[in-house]
């Protein structure tokens, strides 16, 4: 019977968290930009080159989980406008490396700091310090749920991934 209640209660709370986390992600991604500034599908791949630093547009698509042909016009429009830059790759001739350029990185880290910024002026100003304390506790833990995620645990879909 204590399995049944230790289930249910693991399901009530991934309905939960799967919630706020949608939601608190839109307003990360709504948030304070600039009118002209990237839009949230080119955040996206610019924090993802940022993360995982140089990559070949196939490896780009699967970190985004898209088929490449629907990064193509995206990562001509990022080179376009100066935010990424390409290279031929160095060991197979047929491929690109994509990054961030010098610009491109500079303009990504001050978005970065201005949300960043943001979002502390309002932990700041909703909550105390023993509750600022369990949110740096609770994000240790979210981080210890996507490792599992990410380690073969689950996929998206909640379909057990293949080992």
């Amino acid at each position: 019977m204590a399995s049944n209640l230790d289930s249910a209660d693991a399901l009530q709370c991934a309905a939960r968290l799967r919630t706020a986390v949608s939601q608190f992600s839109r307003q990360l991604r709504s948030g304070p930009a600039a009118p002209d500034g990237p839009s949230v599908a080119k955040l996206s791949v610019l924090g993802q080159l940022h993360r995982h630093g140089p990559c070949t547009p196939t490896a780009l698509a699967a970190h985004e989980r898209v088929k490449l042909q629907s990064l193509t016009r995206l990562l001509a429009e990022l080179e376009a406008e100066g935010w990424i830059g390409r290279a031929p790759h160095a060991t197979d001739g047929r491929q690109w490396l994509l990054s961030l350029t010098p610009e491109g990185l500079r303009r990504l880290k001050a978005l970065m700091r201005s949300r960043e910024a943001a979002l502390a002026r309002a932990i700041g100003a909703t909550l105390g310090a023993e509750q600022r304390a369990l949110l740096l506790q609770a994000c240790g833990l979210l981080d210890r749920i996507a490792g599992a995620l990410e380690e073969g645990g689950e996929s998206s879909t909640g379909a057990a991934r293949p080992r």
